[in-house]
């Protein structure tokens, strides 16, 4: 049996970082990691190939190989998986779709054959016996239905084998699954439930060996949706981290997300520093306590954002962070008020997003309830929203066009940078890090001529750079690190985010002027 795994295409986004890559001679952000994890589960006796088309278009010749095709996608990769498998089913190859997409929204991928839903764990026997033949006829949705998540024992170390370390920025680890908090508008407790499961200490560091082992170095995100969900089984790992990191020079600089309430455990907070944990995003979404009460984000309302930032800031974690507008509660004052407090905190790296209702969370029942749905909607933050907002719908496009224009001119994001890195505290590690991390001196050359010469940004890297050094040295790796960021966020949202959100604007006012004029 052969089968061909293949990672969708995603669109360019905020979290793509096409502009930033090349700096750093790299194809793609993160690595399949789901891919590779489900291909440790799959029989041994199958030849496995793993495609991902955000590194490589897609081969015909690999889709003639194999006599399976599965595929992975988020739903903001619909098009790119819908066409894989059209191409593959044109081809006479049988098709699996599974992942998060098709786990919330199946009815979105009629092209497969079988629709995967949700965790392989111990879940394959079916999937297995329908693509050897063994098993016919088979229900075209192939998930468990007895509610019972597995236990991440299950687990085993990923297939890193099949996949090209060297061309992605970051490695990537999952060490948990799942939320304690009930975000109505969050679509991980849906998929993973309130009950955080985690791999053990042992297992965690049988994958940290296998990435060494083939290579890895640098920067390695715990790709966990809370890492710090179950605060007492990660105390438990994070010595473990530690050790192993110490043993063997410290070679990854650690990343991963976690709730804003991390802030208040100053204990938690030094065991990941000291396990060479160096960025944490934080979901810190409006500073609406209102908003936050009404989407039941109760974890916000226990420190104040800023004070909280600044905590893990100093602290040694730099905070990236993702806010939303667009909750009912929130008025057109909303986006000043994010403005206000994005611009005086030391997050360069601010995602701001439209309030969008996923598959299957809360949000998205309540709203079908209210009558308000207008679609799944396409996996982006630029279109209108997918349901009928509360306030008025220019006001709220409009409002968001404002609030992103404002913060990525170049004068606000490098004003970010300038208090990150004031913030920040000197690590004694930055030189190594930076070389594990950027390719040394050759990528400082690049930045250096790539912004600091060629960029319309080169001033505002110039002082930054000027700024960093006034700290020290060990100020410097970061600064570079956040201005090759900026690279590609402040153009994308110049030449792709605003021409988008003004199209969409262009349609309601269309749209307005149409049904004035039939009611005239």
């Amino acid at each position: 049996m052969r089968a061909l795994l293949v990672q969708s295409r995603s669109p360019r986004t905020y979290w793509s970082f096409e502009r930033s890559l090349p700096f750093i001679r790299k194809a793609a952000t993160l690595p399949p990691l789901g891919l590779a994890t489900l291909a440790a589960h799959l029989p041994e006796r199958w030849e496995l190939r793993l495609r991902d088309l955000n590194v490589a278009p897609l081969e015909d010749a690999d889709l003639l190989w194999a006599d399976a095709v599965l595929v992975s996608g988020m739903l903001v990769q619909v098009p790119s998986v819908r066409e894989v498998l059209l191409r593959a089913r044109a081809l006479g190859r049988r098709t699996v779709v599974g992942g998060a997409g098709p786990s919330t929204a199946p009815e979105l991928f009629p092209e497969a054959d079988f629709v995967f839903r949700g965790e392989a764990e111990g879940r394959l026997d079916l999937l297995v016996r329908v693509l050897e033949g063994r098993e016919t006829p088979a229900p075209r949705l192939l998930s468990a239905e007895d509610g019972v998540r597995p236990d991440l024992s299950l687990a085993r170390v990923p297939r890193f084998d099949l996949v090209d370390l060297p061309r992605y920025a970051n490695h990537a680890l999952q060490y948990s699954r799942g939320c304690p908090f009930r975000c109505e508008f969050c679509d991980i407790v849906e998929l993973f439930g309130r009950v955080p499961r985690v791999k053990s200490p042992e297992q965690v560091v049988a994958e940290l060996e296998a990435l060494h082992a083939r290579g890895a170095r640098g920067a390695l995100f715990f790709v966990d949706d809370n890492f710090v969900g179950n605060r007492r089984e990660v105390m438990r790992l994070l010595p473990v981290v530690r050790a192993w990191q110490e043993r063997h020079g410290f070679p990854f600089q650690l990343c991963t997300e976690a709730s804003l309430d991390l802030a208040s455990a100053p204990e938690l907070v030094a065991g990941m520093v000291a396990a060479g944990f160096q960025e944490v995003f934080l979901g810190i979404e409006t500073p609406s306590a209102a908003a936050l009460q009404e989407t039941g984000k109760s974890q916000n309302l226990r420190m104040p954002a800023a004070q909280a930032v600044e905590t893990l800031t100093r602290a040694g974690l730099e905070v990236f962070a993702g806010f939303i507008v667009g909750f009912d509660s929130e008025g057109p004052d909303i986006f000043d008020r994010q403005l206000e407090l994005i611009s005086r905190l030391p997050i360069p790296r601010a995602m701001v997003g439209l309030l969008m209702a996923l598959p299957g969370t809360r949000l998205w029942r309540r709203l079908e309830a209210e009558g308000r749905l207008r679609g799944h909607g396409c996996g982006d933050n630029f279109e209108r929203p997918n349901f009928v907002p509360a306030l008025d719908e220019p006001t709220l496009l409009a409002g968001y066009r404002r609030v992103v224009a404002a913060l990525y001119t170049p004068e606000r994001y490098y004003a970010r940078c300038a208090l990150a890195v004031d913030q920040l505290p000197l690590r004694a590690r930055a030189a190594a890090d930076a070389g594990a991390a950027e390719g040394s001196l050759a990528a400082v050359a690049r930045i250096a001529w790539g912004i600091g010469v060629r960029s319309p940004r080169r001033l505002h890297f110039w002082r930054l750079v000027g700024h960093a050094l006034r700290r020290g040295t060990g100020a410097l790796p970061r600064a570079l690190a956040l201005a090759v960021i900026g690279e590609s966020l402040i153009p994308y949202t110049q030449e792709v985010v605003l021409p988008r959100l003004d199209r969409s604007l262009a349609e309601l006012a269309a749209h307005d002027a149409q049904r004035d004029a039939a009611s005239a």
